[in-house]
């Protein structure tokens, strides 16, 4: 279901470029992959203007929160599109880029940063790990590390627990320079599974008003440096944004063969039809 997933992001973000093909012919950003940053903050580290790459979202703290990004940036404008299922349903969802742009080598939390072991790795647990708030992936206004806990600006999961963000932002120089040593935390569990946030597990640490399970977090993904075309494509869909954040995808209709074929697109949908004819 990931890598489904992460092909339908993947399709949505090349889309831009595929139109702009069939009215110029802009040079072709390198594809080339590249690993997550680590330590350091050398050339080969960085990374490149306009090329995508894939983050897998992995969970934590029990949740069954799972699914892909896609972060993509240049001239100072970053574009993150996630979607993502298994979250606590009609709730909302901080999330946030977490990282160091300075060479500091961040990462994914495991269990063992519950340090107090009470089963949670909580915010304040998990950040010595997975580093400080960098940008707020809000649905609309200030994505500062100020927002970090605007839960009336945070995307709301679906009644099935399935969320769908997408937006352009404006960042510095140094996260385009550093976009591969960043990485993707959404936030919000359902300890007892009651389908809601409440106060079994406790208050926030960084908030006493909200509840542990408002703010813990329920996955993280770092970049794995897949460039846009890499995986195989089985449609493209894409979806509209709202304040709420719960956007649904549909099918994008008219022209989709022109546009796909101008992209380069054409090709990787025939590789994955090649691949279904194999297992098949």
């Amino acid at each position: 279901m990931t890598a489904q997933r992460t092909a339908r992001l993947t399709a949505l973000m090349a889309l831009p470029a595929a139109l702009t093909l069939l009215a110029a012919t802009p040079s072709i950003a390198d594809s080339g992959h590249s690993e997550h940053g680590g330590q350091g903050s050398s050339t080969a580290s960085q990374g490149k203007a306009g090329e995508t790459y894939q983050i897998d979202l992995a969970p934590l703290n029990g949740s069954a929160a799972t699914g892909a990004a896609l972060v993509s940036v240049e001239n100072r404008k970053l574009t993150v599109k996630i979607e993502v299922s298994g979250l606590v349903p009609g709730q909302p969802h901080a999330q946030h880029i977490h990282g160091s742009t300075d060479g500091h080598d961040f990462r994914c939390p495991d269990a063992s940063a519950d340090k107090d072991g009470d089963g949670i790795v909580t915010t304040a647990e998990g950040l010595p790990m997975y580093g400080d708030i960098n940008i707020s992936l809000t649905t609309k206004g200030d994505t500062s590390k100020d927002s970090g806990l605007a839960v009336d600006r945070m995307p709301i999961a679906d009644k099935d627990g399935k969320l769908t963000y997408s937006r352009t932002i404006d960042v510095s120089q140094d996260v385009q320079d550093h976009i591969k040593d960043l990485h993707v935390v959404q936030h919000g569990i359902d300890v007892n599974g009651d389908k809601k946030y409440d106060f079994g597990a406790g208050k926030s640490e960084l908030d006493p008003k909200l509840p542990q399970e408002a703010t813990a977090p329920a996955n993280c993904g770092m970049v794995k440096g897949a460039a846009v075309g890499s995986m195989p494509v089985g449609g493209v869909e894409t979806g509209t944004a709202s304040s709420s954040g719960a956007q649904a995808p549909g099918m994008i209709a008219g022209g989709t063969a022109a546009v796909l074929t101008a992209g380069g697109l054409f090709a990787v949908r025939r590789r994955a039809r090649t691949a279904a004819d194999r297992r098949g």
